[in-house]
């Protein structure tokens, strides 16, 4: 964290680290994405002494996030749907395409 960072900036990039490494990010890859995260909030709230045109024109990160999330418009992947038919016992599963594995599994 760069220094004169707030505790709120602080905590939210502890809470961003910990949640990538619970998704499976390696240590280094969690600290980026926090560090990028916290950077681009800092710039959009007017925190940071310079700013990209990106950073504070774009989308906020908290909204990005939750268009990639696997709820989002395409919906769960393949393999999403592979695995919960898979746990479902579902047969002839590893020849179906996305749409006929989430028929198979009532999406």
């Amino acid at each position: 964290m760069p220094r004169g960072a707030s505790s709120k900036r602080e905590r939210q990039y502890e809470h961003i680290k910990d949640s990538a490494r619970d998704r499976g990010e390696s240590e280094s890859r969690a600290e980026e994405i926090a560090a990028r995260t916290v950077n681009k909030e800092r710039a959009r709230s007017g925190e940071a002494r310079t700013a990209s045109r990106t950073s504070t024109r774009d989308i906020s990160s908290g909204r990005r996030g939750g268009k990639r999330s696997h709820i989002g418009a395409g919906g769960p992947t393949r393999a999403q749907l592979y695995a919960e038919a898979r746990s479902r016992g579902v047969k002839g599963r590893s020849s179906m395409s996305k749409a006929q594995l989430a028929r198979a599994v009532g999406r």
